[in-house]
């Protein structure tokens, strides 16, 4: 009986020492496990989630984009937010840090992530110069509007000769040297008339 009773309290005590053990361990691990850091990153925006830390502390967040700091802010219990990038043409490093209130030893990162450029802001390639010695393309030449020329005098323009006609045709219609010619005619007239006259007297005188 007392053989049996020493192997019974032995395996008692062995059994009470393991289930303290695991006790033990469970409830150390539990704090650790509580906080939670989910954090996720795209070509335009940060998505942070902070999940089961301390309630009655504060809780800080800190949030980088390369060198420039996009966020610090205390929380307590739990957080959650979505922050937007800059513009970056490469790259960008993105960094995450939190430290907690209740205990150092829960505190979490630095913890960097890259952020890919997005398509819509990739830089356009600068045209290659020409070599030298390739010639440039020519622009055609303007083309000048003729310009109007002045309307001609009708007055000024000398008058068109009919085709086939002749330079001595006689004039048709009144001159200005009509009555000239008609002061002459009469004059002939009148001497003839005078020569005659003197003529029959002669002849008469002679007979």
């Amino acid at each position: 009986m007392t053989a049996l009773r020493l192997r019974w309290q032995r395996s008692v005590a062995i059994a009470a020492t393991g289930a303290a053990a695991f006790l033990g361990t469970a409830i150390a691990a539990a704090p650790a496990q509580a906080h939670t850091p989910k954090w996720s990153v795209d070509c335009y925006s940060v998505q942070i989630d902070l999940t089961s830390y301390a309630s009655d502390k504060d809780n800080t967040v800190t949030l980088k984009a390369g060198d420039k700091t996009l966020l610090t802010e205390t929380f307590k219990g739990q957080f959650h937010k979505k922050v937007d990038l800059p513009k970056h043409t490469k790259p960008l490093n993105v960094t995450a840090q939190v430290k907690a209130g209740d205990d150092d030893k829960y505190s979490w990162g630095p913890e960097t992530k890259t952020s890919p450029v997005c398509e819509s802001e990739t830089p356009k390639p600068t045209p290659t110069p020409s070599k030298p010695g390739t010639p440039e393309p020519t622009k055609p030449p303007k083309t000048e509007k003729p310009t109007p020329s002045a309307p001609q005098s009708s007055s000024s323009a000398p008058a068109s000769k009919p085709q086939g006609g002749d330079d001595n045709l006689a004039e048709t219609g009144s001159s200005s040297n009509t009555p000239m010619i008609a002061g002459i005619a009469a004059a002939v007239v009148v001497a003839g008339g005078g020569l005659v006259f003197f003529a029959r007297k002669r002849r008469s005188t002679e007979s």
